[in-house]
């Protein structure tokens, strides 16, 4: 039986117990978990097969901009952002590290052919993020991905094969800053013709970091001295994603909006008007719009839109794949002749940090899997791969093994298939 890649969601740890993922072939298993920039797990493996032969661990971050078909030529349309390579086994005397609380219950739990490693990912890295392809899109959707790697092997050069290899995709979160910023606001205002006065416009949110399902509260205010007449007002929310490449590209997509009703609209001249506008983006109103950026996909759960990216420290953006930014749109409408007058808020939208002794993010517990077609008999299976058995996760908590494996059940479902 040999290894096969697939994505799934960073571990998560809990107050009761540990919520591992488990990735294995015939000679290695792997075990691994990301807590501020620091990935760290356990490599489980066959001495038999070893022999005098070591074990190397690659951390890999890379930007597709490109569909997998296209790829002819050895014209690959990725590119690497970051690649971390370093030795498990034999353990390097420069690369020494105390284990972890969940490593040294790993390796009690799993023996003597267990070894932990770790790997610290620069501040720098960019998040995971993923941009939505159009319903008919075939292949590996475009985005920035990370993924962990284990091979034995006898130098760290060695190009790793399916017998001989582990393969873990992962996806880096971004947590939003502990302080909120200034209260975003602006003033803009439009002169006319043979108007003697202008219309002025002042806009502001109540605060500028929102987290992801919070809604969006836009104050607006209006005072019209032109001789003009505001027909229509529109508040929106829209998402920038900068394609860093050798040079940048755009996506510009709406992900909320409202338009002002009839009792607050025409203000006519010399009239004024104050409103605020309630604006919640979410994924689940903006599943059809191609080139969306979202939080790493995963294949067994529902994701959200992609957090903004915070620049604290100058770095190249071509480092970084993609750029997301959020800003709130308040537009008046003047009709064909008038124009339009238009204000634009940033503002930052993230996940919250969780407490220290909490999951980073909760899996929804309905996520089940599409169809997926065993490679090794073609037989479909329509199961979730990494759902957790009852009898596991009804074990009692107050034991002090109390390690949960989520673990690739491929077996366990080509039996059943075949039975």
């Amino acid at each position: 039986m040999c290894s096969w890649l697939d994505e799934i969601p960073l571990p998560r740890t809990g107050p009761t117990h540990s919520l591992l993922f488990r990735k294995w072939n015939e000679s290695q298993d792997l075990f691994s978990q990301q807590i501020n920039n620091i990935l760290d797990g356990v490599v489980l493996v066959d001495a038999d097969y070893i022999k005098d032969r070591k074990v190397f661990g690659h951390v890999l971050a890379a930007f597709r901009y490109g569909r997998e078909d296209l790829d002819v030529l050895g014209l690959t349309f990725r590119k690497d952002l970051y690649l971390a390579s370093s030795q498990i086994f034999p353990h390097e005397p420069t690369n020494k590290r105390p284990p972890t609380r969940l490593q040294e219950r790993l390796l009690k739990k799993l023996g003597p052919n267990a070894y932990p490693f770790f790997f610290e990912l620069p501040p720098h890295c960019p998040a995971s993020v993923t941009l939505q392809p159009a319903p008919g899109d075939m292949g590996k959707p475009c985005g920035v991905d990370y993924e962990l790697k284990c091979f034995v092997g006898e130098t760290h050069e060695d190009k790793p094969h399916k017998r001989n290899s582990v393969r873990l995709a992962i996806r880096k979160i971004m947590y939003a800053p502990s302080k909120q910023g200034e209260q975003p606001s602006v003033e803009v205002s439009k002169e006319f013709m043979m108007s003697p006065n202008k219309l002025h416009l002042e806009a502001s949110l109540d605060k500028e970091l929102y987290y992801h399902g919070e809604t969006v509260a836009v104050n607006v205010h209006i005072q019209n001295n032109s001789n003009k007449s505001v027909k229509k007002v529109k508040v929106s929310v829209r998402q920038f994603a900068d394609i860093c490449l050798f040079s940048t590209a755009q996506y510009k997509c709406t992900v909320a909006e409202l338009e002002s009703d009839r009792e607050s609209c025409p203000v006519g001249p010399g009239f004024t008007l104050s409103k605020i506008y309630y604006l919640t983006p979410l994924l689940a109103n903006n599943k059809d719009k191609r080139g969306l950026a979202l939080d790493g996909q995963l294949k067994h759960e529902d994701t959200n839109l992609a957090s903004s990216t915070i620049l604290t420290e100058p770095v190249q953006k071509e480092n970084l794949g993609i750029i997301v930014q959020y800003k709130v749109k308040v537009k008046l409408c003047l009709g064909a002749l008038g124009g339009d007058l238009v204000a634009e808020l940033p503002f930052i939208l993230m996940h919250s940090k969780p407490p220290e002794d909490s999951p980073p993010l909760s899996r929804p517990p309905t996520a089940v899997a599409s169809p997926k077609k065993d490679p090794d008999d073609g037989v479909a299976v329509d199961t979730n791969l990494i759902q957790l058995d009852a009898e596991v996760t009804a074990c009692n908590p107050e034991q002090d093994d109390d390690i949960v494996f989520e673990d690739f059940a491929r077996l366990r479902l080509k039996g059943e298939t075949e039975a």
